[in-house]
């Protein structure tokens, strides 16, 4: 169901219009209706052209422009409501800009109260309009005059707003319901209802949603839309939305329903802005707040290049590349600016690389999401998949190195994986004898993930990947001369112990050497302080059969000349190995298969 939203100066007739084409009264507030002005945001229906439409009806007083900026940040058509008897107001100069800020480009012009205003004076308020407009978004629109209490010119309206809505098109679905909130409120026996204009996919009820901030995790009991059940509400509709799971004052306007796991909040944005007519620039001093969706927020700018601003929120907030915002300073209380959110999460902090980000992304805010997520993956150099998701609008990077749930660009790989040559080999320098760094060592020490870091090794043919470790593929231990007289030393040693063995630490081995001559097989390990020569252990294996069968412990020590010290150790190694096999206090020679 498309949208419509009314603009204009303050009493000027846009809710008696409205009224006139849906016969129905969007203003809602007693206080409306005894002050004869819309305060608040005012909803109405209709069929027009066969088809339903929605009317979103904002207010045109200066005080009330924050709740106008809510109502048209998700609309289809606009309908720009301009008196003949008074012309262009002020009012008519900020909404005109705000909708050209919002890039609004389908509508019409209203030219209203033409019953009781001149001819001459109908033609100046035209063509004072007509001037008004020129350069704007609105240039070109057809100016319609009507009188709304007779009838006049109603059908001429319909028609044109019929052209504008086709114009329009369909509203885009790409699988990310978003409905920013612009009202809420409790009905007896249902619970929190919230209300919104529905964008970029649908929603379903009895699914669970997400409302942000938070996120809070609430359930859609049911769905209506234009007062009527639906099991679905699809993009571009009004929909009202009761919730499980939420109290009153759980939700105000500027919140966001969305899908599970479909958003996420930030502080700092990257976006286009353009300066209404009038200013020159966006200082970076001032107070402003940033309007988007239905909501408001208190925010300071920062300008990195011409046209392009930092934005940082005092809160956060969820919105997504591609979304249109509009500058308000609350100073003056006037809108200065407004333009589309580049990056919601921008990594870079100095000028220069946020100005090239900017440059990257602009043209393809509006591209493909695969595109989008690419260029985000691209100036952010990692992300993980789904915030690259959630940013772009379902996209998935084309290209990178993907570990797990991260992403990688190729040019930052490319940076990253010489960082990891050049770790790889001073690891290798300061500790020749060890097989290679430690893999969870690597991965800390340049801010990787293990997957990431997997991902990255398995494309480099400088690096070998054993596992626990990484080394470089032509590192082989290298023993000093020194290394080679130390072990020398300990294996005569160990030689003329026979199986009666010091402790390993009492061969004159430093850790490092006695650990490489464990890794390289010159030392076979048996309990953490006790280490043997190969060529030890077969000997102890064929003396084994002098042993009988089944032998005991004490046995076993008397035969090998050891002490229980050695024995035991000695005993459980051939256990493990498959050579005995115990039973209580006796152990027996397991027998080999012939070979």
């Amino acid at each position: 169901m498309p949208i419509i939203a009314t603009a204009g100066h303050v009493d000027h007739g846009k809710s008696t219009l409205v009224q006139a084409l849906t016969g129905r009264d969007p203003d809602r507030w007693a206080e409306e209706k005894d002050r004869g002005l819309t305060i608040d945001l005012g909803f109405a229906w209709t069929v027009i052209g066969h088809e339903d439409v929605g009317f979103v009806d904002v207010p045109g007083h200066e005080r009330f422009i924050k709740n106008m900026l809510a109502g048209v940040g998700s609309l289809d058509v606009a309908l720009f409501v301009v008196a003949a008897d008074e012309g262009w107001m002020p009012q008519s100069e900020e909404h005109m800009a705000v909708l050209d800020l919002l890039e609004v480009r389908h509508g019409v012009i209203a030219l209203t109260r033409v019953d009781v205003t001149e001819r001459d004076a109908i033609d100046l308020a035209t063509l004072e309009v007509e001037e008004a407009v020129e350069g704007s978004s609105l240039a070109g629109w057809p100016i319609v005059e009507v009188a709304a209490p007779t009838g006049q010119g109603l059908d001429d309206l319909r028609k044109h707003l019929v052209t504008a809505l086709a114009a329009a098109g369909t509203p885009r679905d790409v699988g990310r319901p978003r409905l920013w909130v612009d009202r809420s409120f409790v009905i007896s026996g249902a619970g929190v209802v919230v209300t919104g204009t529905l964008s970029d996919g649908p929603l379903v009820a009895g699914d669970a949603a997400e409302l942000w901030p938070g996120p809070r995790t609430v359930r859609i009991r049911s769905l209506q839309s234009h007062e009527t059940s639906q099991e679905t509400a699809v993009p571009g509709s009004r929909v009202a939305a009761n919730l499980a799971g939420l109290e009153r004052d759980d939700v105000a306007r500027g919140a966001l329903l969305t899908g599970v796991g479909l958003a996420s909040e930030s502080t700092r944005f990257l976006g286009t802005v353009r300066p209404v007519g009038g200013i020159d620039e966006i200082a970076d001093r001032g107070a402003y707040q940033l309007h988007a969706g239905s909501g408001a927020w208190p925010a300071r700018v920062r300008s990195v290049a011409t046209g392009v601003l930092l934005i940082t929120t005092n809160d956060p907030v969820p919105l997504v590349c591609g979304d249109r915002f509009i500058l308000r300073e609350t100073g003056r209380r006037a809108v200065v600016g407004g333009g589309r959110i580049l990056d919601p999460h921008p990594s870079g902090r100095s000028t220069a690389s946020l100005a090239a980000a900017a440059e990257i992304l602009s043209p393809l805010v509006d591209g493909p999401p695969d595109e989008l997520a690419t260029a985000l993956l691209q100036v952010r150099g990692s992300a993980e998949l789904p915030q690259l998701a959630i940013d772009s609008g379902g996209g998935a990077p084309l290209g990178g190195i993907i570990g797990g749930d991260k992403a990688m660009h190729r040019d930052l790989a490319t940076t990253i994986a010489q960082q990891l040559v050049t770790a790889v080999e001073d690891f290798h320098e300061t500790n020749p004898l060890r097989p290679g760094i430690p893999k969870a060592s690597l991965a800390s020490s340049h801010g990787l993930d293990g997957a990431l870091l997997d991902a990255l090794l398995e494309g480099d043919s400088d690096l070998v990947d054993d596992g626990a470790t990484v080394r470089a593929a032509d590192h082989g231990a290298s023993w000093s001369a020194a290394d080679e007289v130390a072990w020398e030393a300990a294996a005569t040693e160990l030689r003329q112990s026979g199986l009666a063995a010091p402790r390993s630490s009492r061969l004159g081995l430093r850790d490092e050497l006695l650990h490489a001559a464990i890794r390289e097989g010159r030392l076979t390990r048996i309990t953490n302080d006790l280490c043997y020569l190969p060529e030890q252990l077969e000997d102890m294996t064929s003396r084994l059969q002098t042993l009988p069968h089944e032998f005991t412990v004490a046995e076993f020590r008397d035969v090998m000349a050891i002490s229980r010290r050695q024995a035991i150790p000695l005993l459980e190694w051939l256990d493990g190995s498959g050579r005995t096999t115990r039973r209580g206090d006796v152990r027996s020679l397991r027998r080999r298969s012939a070979q």
